[in-house]
């Protein structure tokens, strides 16, 4: 194995970037010319209780606000992938902070760019199992991406630390935020359905997801508790880009192709 330097981590994000780019186009066109991704527009909805003056009683409404343009947004999740790999490669400014931070065991870029990317990719996953009340939506959003800020504090929390004195604190509260939206998709995809009849995508999304989801957080822990190669806080840097390009990659094709479920 090569050493890893910053030099060749500026070079691996711009490769990055561009496999990100290259795929959020690809998917871009077929977003806008295959009719069966262009059609698959979920609804979304506010709901609220109202007064029925007929039967004297609160009963739910429901308002439609907006269709989801799904498969447009797929390729968006992939484009602030390659956006954030290009901020850290291209511009000298910002690739200067970016190994200013990993000297001291930090990489503020990751964490955000994962509150965002991600955060739409859960939206996107949710909508797909049947989720549209608008501000759920905005809950599983808010809760993936207060799950990636404790991530970035976990660093920032035990900068310099030696593993003996890591706080795991934001580990623990991110894992739980982490957990919470999921709990709500697999209530959606799986909670009504006899398991037979659940289609294969469902099962490929939620089965894919919960492999990534625990190797991301694996890769945090061999790298505080210095394992091996994770003794070097570059080898965990790259690890992380190498399953960011593979979850996505990966969720993405899923997501996008999931548009062929059943009516």
């Amino acid at each position: 194995m090569n050493t890893i330097t910053y030099q060749g981590l500026r070079k691996f994000n711009l490769v990055m970037g561009g496999l990100h780019f290259l795929q959020g186009l690809l998917m871009l066109v077929l977003s806008l010319t295959w009719s069966k991704i262009i059609d698959f527009k979920p609804q979304i909805f506010t709901n609220f209780l109202t007064y029925d003056e007929t039967i004297g009683a609160l009963v739910n409404e429901s308002n439609k606000v907006f269709d989801l343009p799904f498969g447009i947004l797929v390729s968006v999740f992939l484009f602030l992938s390659a956006l954030a790999h290009f901020i850290i490669a291209v511009p000298k400014k910002t690739n200067e902070i970016y190994v200013k931070d990993l000297e001291k065991g930090i990489n503020r870029f990751r964490w955000y760019e994962y509150a965002l990317s991600s955060s739409l990719m859960l939206v996107l996953i949710a909508a797909l199992f049947g989720v549209n009340d608008l501000g759920a939506l905005i809950l599983i959003f808010g809760l993936n991406a207060t799950m990636n800020l404790f991530g970035l504090l976990m660093e920032k929390m035990n900068s310099g630390t030696n593993k003996e004195n890591v706080d795991w604190t934001s580990f623990v509260y991110g894992s739980i935020a982490g957990i919470i939206p999921w709990i709500v998709i697999v209530l959606y995809a799986f909670g009504n359905s006899d398991p037979s009849e659940v289609p294969g995508f469902v099962y490929g999304i939620v089965v894919s997801y919960f492999v990534f989801f625990n190797l991301f957080p694996i890769n945090m822990i061999l790298q505080y508790l210095k394992v091996g190669k994770w003794k070097n806080y570059l080898y965990g840097e790259r690890a992380y880009i190498v399953l960011s390009l593979l979850a996505k990659t990966v969720l993405a094709w899923f997501v996008l192709f999931g548009v062929m479920q059943p009516s």
